[in-house]
């Protein structure tokens, strides 16, 4: 996966360089937009960017709980929303990603580490789920983009 980003970035770097600073800032806003958009989508359809579907989470014993029970809660509801999914970018760097406490949650599932999920809990192994990742479709999102930025 990255030999196609660096693949990606060879061929479009020197095309880049010939932009104007104003035009380079409106392609980074609107690849950013893009790449959040294919992302979040991914992570609503609870996918990870090979295709392969997230670890279903540890079945909870909510016996005790009082009401009605939602069995059909997502995975990382909130953590796609705008607020939480920050796109940061200028005319050299795109930036998609979480930051503070809501970073901290999205890098443990990322990468697959130990963590507590409440206060004086025991340490629980959290499955690996990339929250974040390029595929071939985000990709040639990021392509299309790039080469209707540079026809123009």
């Amino acid at each position: 996966m990255s030999n196609n980003l660096e693949a990606l970035e060879d061929w479009a770097g020197g095309l880049l360089s010939q932009l104007e600073p104003a035009a380079r800032n409106k392609l980074a806003r609107e690849l950013g937009q893009a790449l959040r958009r294919s992302q979040q989508q991914r992570i609503a359809a609870q996918r990870n960017p090979d295709g392969a579907k997230y670890v279903p989470r540890k079945q909870r014993n909510l016996r005790g709980k009082q009401g009605r029970v939602k069995r059909k809660a997502q995975m990382f509801q909130k953590l796609r929303t705008a607020k939480h999914f920050k796109l940061r970018f200028d005319g050299n760097a795109i930036t998609v990603g979480f930051a503070g406490r809501v970073g901290r949650v999205a890098k443990v599932h990322q990468y697959g580490l130990k963590d507590r999920a409440e206060n004086g809990a025991p340490d629980v192994k959290y499955s690996r789920r990339a929250i974040l990742g390029l595929d071939e479709t985000t990709l040639q999102v990021i392509r299309d983009k790039l080469i209707e930025q540079l026809s123009v």
